[in-house]
This record gives C-alpha cells, structure tokens and sequence, in this order.
C-alpha cells in the first residue's frame, strides 16, 4: 500500500508540473503563514501577510517590538486574530527575546529535536509545526493537512480518522527522505483538493487519480 503514495506523486507531478510551493520571502513569513493559516483560508492569510508587509512587520524583531494589541489589528483578516496574535507572541518567545537571529540558528538542529520543541510553543501543532520545518527550514518531514487525510481516505490508503503521527509515518515510509519532494507533493495535494477531490461534489470523473487504485 506505500508503494501506492509514491505512484500517486508520480502521477500528480505529471499532471499539474511543478507548483513552487511555499508562496512566501522568508522563513520567517513561512512560519507567520503557517501559524495564520489554522482554522482559514490561505486567501484571508495572504491578506494578513500583505498587511504585516504593508506595516514592515515581517521580521522577528519588528513583531517583537510591536504591541499585542497593534499586532492583532494588522492580521485581522486572518480571524481569531487576538489569539493568532498571542500564537505568533509564544512563537518569538521561542526564537529568543532578543529575535535578532530569527530562524537561521534553528536549522542546526536536529530535525526530531526542533519538532519537540515546537509543539511545546503554545498554539503550535503537528501540522504547523511540520510546515515551519519543512517549508521555513528544509527539514525533511512529510506534512498532513485536510487535503491529505481527504485524498488518501478516499483512495482507502488511510482510514478517515487515523492520527496526523500515523498517516505521516504510512507516507515518509512510501517517499524517499526528501525535502524537497515532501515540498512538491504537499502542493500538489492541495492542488488535487481544491481542483478536484472537493469535500463537497468532488470532480471524480475528472480527476488524473481516476482509477488508480
């Protein structure tokens, strides 16, 4: 049955080609969106991020030295901005008071090391965690959202309520130990989940995973 996540990344990246995934500047912008995207649209995340640019607060320092209260307006499109305010405040806290270094001295860490510490960072999961060390850092570490745990459970390559640890061991045992294949596929996932594997009246008929399995 791993064999079958492997095939279906192959198929994928023939279909869609390359989705140069994720769309952000910096690491750090990286680790913003992945905190602000919980529970929204990446839409309303793009107007929060393009908000913070606006007020040049897209550097650990900058958001430091800022208010909660001011931090909380400028990503309100974001929503539940006051408690995604205090995520992002627990999340400097981690990088260190004094923020200067932001994410750089993070990426000598050990990959095992850093996810523990992360998601002991109040407001920070599996899923967003995974994102910061995958797509902020490089780190080689397969990330599961809605669209993956979707996909898979209709393809019967993971039952519907199996664990986020459980469905992300079953696809790094299938994939080469690659960051930047983890990077491609998760994209082109989300590309499949919006365009075709919908929630609602999905595209099955349409979809280039027709039949596979």
């Amino acid at each position: 049955m791993a064999a079958g996540v492997l095939q279906i990344y192959r198929l994928l990246y023939r279909y869609f080609g390359p989705q140069h995934w994720w769309p952000a500047e910096t690491p750090f912008e990286v680790s913003v969106g992945a905190i602000l995207t919980q529970n929204t649209s990446w839409v309303n995340v793009e107007k929060a991020i393009r908000r913070l640019r606006e007020y040049r607060l897209l550097t650990p320092r900058r958001m430091f030295a800022v208010s909660d209260k001011k931090l909380a307006a400028v990503i309100r499109p974001a929503g539940c901005y006051a408690v995604k305010a205090r995520r992002l405040r627990h999340f400097l806290a981690f990088l260190g008071p004094d923020c200067g270094t932001g994410l750089r001295a993070l990426a000598a860490v050990t990959t095992s090391t850093l996810r523990r510490q992360l998601l002991n960072v109040n407001g920070i999961g599996p899923e967003t965690a995974d994102s910061i060390l995958l797509f902020a850092l490089n780190k080689p570490l397969f990330v599961v959202d809605g669209y993956t745990r979707r996909i898979f459970a209709r393809h019967d390559l993971i039952a519907v309520d199996a664990a986020y640890d459980r469905i992300q061991a079953f696809c790094m045992r299938g994939l080469p130990r690659e960051a930047k294949l983890f990077n491609e596929y998760h994209a082109l996932l989300v590309r499949l989940g919006k365009d075709y594997c919908r929630k609602r009246n999905p595209g099955c008929a349409r979809c280039p995973l027709k039949g596979i399995m």
